[in-house]
């Protein structure tokens, strides 16, 4: 028993000798980890906190569209783009209410809202956004700031919408050649696909004297 308890002195003696040398390194990395654990915590509260807040907000807004309450959406979107522009709500908002000043004629604020969704969105809703804005901008014969909001390459759900309205954009400036080249890869991202929009496309590369 006795060896058994020098072995055990031994092994303590060296943990202390050990613990000496490297005692705060550990302790700093434990509480480094440990701190690291709470704020992961804190955070992944923080995020869903700020979605459930983002959610009713949101939830406020769709009722103001259904009953065509154009103060409501607007101070709905503005609070969520504001407040909570990190979550998807905001732009799905913006959407929303760009949709509802278009349609009552306030264009300037319609395409303000789609500027904060292009710029701000997520994926989808950032692609989304920027077609719709670029639309408007086609209407109202800004050809170059069209085309600006068509650079970024979209996600590929979008990639033949853009270039399809990046032919239109270049067809209204009178150049043929490049429209020809957009509508011909909007056709290439829908390689195998049928339907109206493909056909669509394929009439507006005749028109233009172009093969797919």
């Amino acid at each position: 028993m006795a060896h058994y308890d020098l072995e055990e002195q031994e092994q303590i003696d060296s943990l202390k000798t050990w613990w000496k040398m490297y005692g705060n390194l550990v302790t700093a990395v434990l509480t480094a980890v440990a701190l690291a654990g709470v704020g992961w915590q804190g955070w992944q509260w923080y995020k869903n906190n700020q979605s459930a807040k983002a959610a009713a907000i949101y939830a406020v807004l769709e009722q103001a569209v259904a009953a065509n309450d154009g103060q409501k959406i607007r101070t709905a979107a503005g609070e969520l783009a504001e407040k909570f522009g990190g979550t998807g709500y905001a732009g799905l908002a913006a959407l929303q209410a760009a949709r509802h000043s278009f349609e009552s004629g306030d264009l300037k604020t319609a395409k303000a809202q789609l500027s904060w969704a292009a710029d701000n969105g997520r994926d989808e809703i950032r692609d989304l956004a920027r077609l719709r804005l670029a639309n408007v901008l086609l209407d109202e014969q800004a050809y170059d700031e069209a085309l600006k909001r068509l650079e970024a390459a979209p996600t590929a759900a979008f990639a033949a919408r853009f270039n399809e309205l990046r032919g239109d954009v270049l067809v209204a400036q009178g150049q043929p050649p490049a429209a020809r080249k957009a509508y011909q890869a909007a056709l290439d991202t829908l390689s195998g696909k049928s339907g109206p929009g493909r056909e669509l496309l394929q009439q507006k590369l005749d028109q233009l004297g172009g093969a797919a």
